[in-house]
């Protein structure tokens, strides 16, 4: 019951003195308010890099020609072949399916607009092992494939980056290489896997690419979709395996190919991301301090104005606990009056940032319950040395203070 009259007593003594108290808190709600969208924009940073790694659908490995050495000398060469893919479908036992892929930055036409573009020719299961799917038409056959037919599937951006739209594209003609190729199909919006942007590719099929295009039967990569419920890395062990096997390599020589995982990148710009948001909250608590501070520096006043109040009191009967305690509880609703403002203000800027910005934005619980709590240990530790100052008061000096 006396702890519930001291609630009362310190809303009533913020109501009596609303502007000073608002002025007092608002370190608070500002520290508060930063440290929940602070945590937010990082919390979100890291959905959205789980969404891209999700987005990757199974598990894919691209294996790439490697840097390898050679009497000593570091080389670099085509090292990848139709048979190491061939071998991997057949071999690799931990491998459900598998793409080769060669690649070059080639010029694309479009009516009077070009564009430097990477060409990327593949297989036709190239979408279902990358998880890609069709914003509209079709995706090439093995019989294109087969009988190296002109056809192309382009990336969701390419419309745009030549000037036109994906209905004006599909069915029209790109030239690549002075070569005629026919639009057949557009892919759904993927974004950035790796290091690329597979929005601004455009996909053919890989004899036309070798043979039409390219002039070359090497690969620049090959795509490797780990079977359910394999790890990850003994997949790796697996391909390894054969292809060291078809490359003759004895043990103890260096691989001339590497196997990359792309989730490594995205573990990288999570990893980036929660530094960054750290950083921020860290930052953001530093108004909570500087609040904490102003805080004790009014209930230092407060002690001053109320003097002889506290020495009626201790005349009464108030013991130095009941005084200490009366002073800590103010100082403790002050910041928890600041901390609840500042989450509904941290809240709300969260909100209208993901609304206005796009931003993927995630208020978590857990960063609410922590910033509330820092704020009621901030009153409580701020609010002590005014406390003390009150509670050790001489009565009779208190009741002469005017």
């Amino acid at each position: 019951m006396l702890f519930l009259e001291m609630i009362l007593v310190a809303l009533q003594s913020v109501r009596a003195n609303l502007f000073r108290a608002i002025l007092t808190m608002l370190g608070i709600i500002i520290g508060v308010a930063s440290v929940i969208t602070m945590v937010a924009i990082g919390t979100g940073a890291r959905a959205a890099v789980d969404e891209q790694i999700e987005a990757l659908g199974a598990s894919v490995l691209n294996i790439r020609t490697g840097n390898f050495m050679r009497m000593g000398v570091a080389q670099s060469g085509a090292t990848l072949t139709i048979g190491d893919a061939e071998a991997l479908a057949r071999d690799a036992a931990t491998v459900e399916a598998v793409v080769p892929e060669a690649a070059q930055q080639l010029q694309v036409k479009f009516g009077a607009e070009n564009r430097n573009l990477r060409i990327v020719g593949v297989t036709p299961n190239f979408a279902a092992v990358n998880s890609y799917t069709l914003a509209a038409g079709s995706l090439f056959t093995l019989a294109d494939d087969s009988a190296k037919r002109p056809v192309a599937v382009l990336g969701n951006s390419v419309p745009a980056q030549l000037k036109t739209t994906r209905e004006a594209m599909l069915g029209g003609t790109i030239y690549i290489k002075g070569i005629a190729f026919r639009v057949i199909g557009v892919l759904e919006e993927k974004g950035a896997s790796g290091f690329r942007n597979v929005d601004e590719q455009v996909w053919i099929p890989l004899a036309t690419a070798q043979f039409r295009v390219f002039g070359s039967d090497t690969l620049d990569n090959i795509s490797a979709k780990v079977s359910p419920a394999v790890p990850v890395e003994r997949a790796m062990v697996d391909i390894e395996r054969v292809l060291r096997r078809e490359h003759n390599l004895l043990p103890g020589k260096d691989n001339d190919f590497s196997i990359g995982d792309p989730r490594q990148f995205f573990n990288v710009r999570e990893t980036a991301a929660n530094i960054f948001a750290i950083l921020l909250a860290s930052i953001a608590s530093i108004s909570l301090i500087v609040g904490g501070i102003g805080i004790m520096n009014i209930m230092l006043v407060t002690v001053t104005e109320r003097t002889r109040e506290i020495g009626i009191r201790k005349a009464l009967g108030a013991t130095r606990f009941n005084i200490l305690l009366q002073f800590i509880v103010e100082a403790m609703v002050l910041c928890l009056l600041g901390g609840t403002v500042g989450i509904l203000l941290g809240t709300g800027v969260a909100a209208l940032l993901s609304r206005v910005l796009g931003w993927s934005i995630v208020v978590s619980p857990t960063a609410i319950g922590v910033a509330f709590g820092f704020s009621a240990a901030v009153g409580l530790f701020f609010g002590i040395w005014p406390a003390r100052k009150a509670a050790r008061l001489d009565p009779i000096e208190a009741l002469r203070y005017e």
